[in-house]
């Protein structure tokens, strides 16, 4: 009976004895996977630290197109008034160019009342 206590014994430290090893592999697996848990806490903040600043960067950059977009509504506002104060003038250029050019082209005749056909006759009243 000793000797069945002795070997069983021998079996429950055997037991023991990897029981204690795969401890130590579990501790340092868990010590690793803290590690990496750490090192992805750590590029999760750095990442969003980046995504932030983006953010920022993209809302100053709409803002200035925003801005650059207002300007050129205005500018083109303003080129296409003149553009048809341009177009107004040449117009009554063009008018004004046609009626001379018409009335140049009229032949002259003096009006009849300058031009009679009969013979003057003055009246010598006394």
């Amino acid at each position: 009976m000793e000797n069945d206590s002795t070997l069983q014994l021998a079996v429950v430290e055997e037991k023991i004895s990897s029981i204690e090893r795969l401890t130590t592999k579990l501790d340092t697996a868990i010590e690793k996977i803290s590690e990496v848990n750490n090192n992805v806490s750590r590029m999760l903040a750095v990442h969003e630290e980046k995504i932030a600043k983006q953010e920022q960067v993209d809302n100053i950059l709409f803002d200035k197109i925003d801005k650059l977009r207002d300007k050129m509504d205005s500018d083109h506002d303003s080129v296409t008034q003149r553009i048809r104060g341009l177009e107004r003038k040449v117009w009554v250029g063009l008018g004004i160019l046609s009626t001379v050019t018409f009335l140049l082209n009229l032949p002259f005749d003096p009006p009849k009342v300058l031009q009679s056909q009969q013979p003057s006759a003055m009246m010598v009243v006394r």
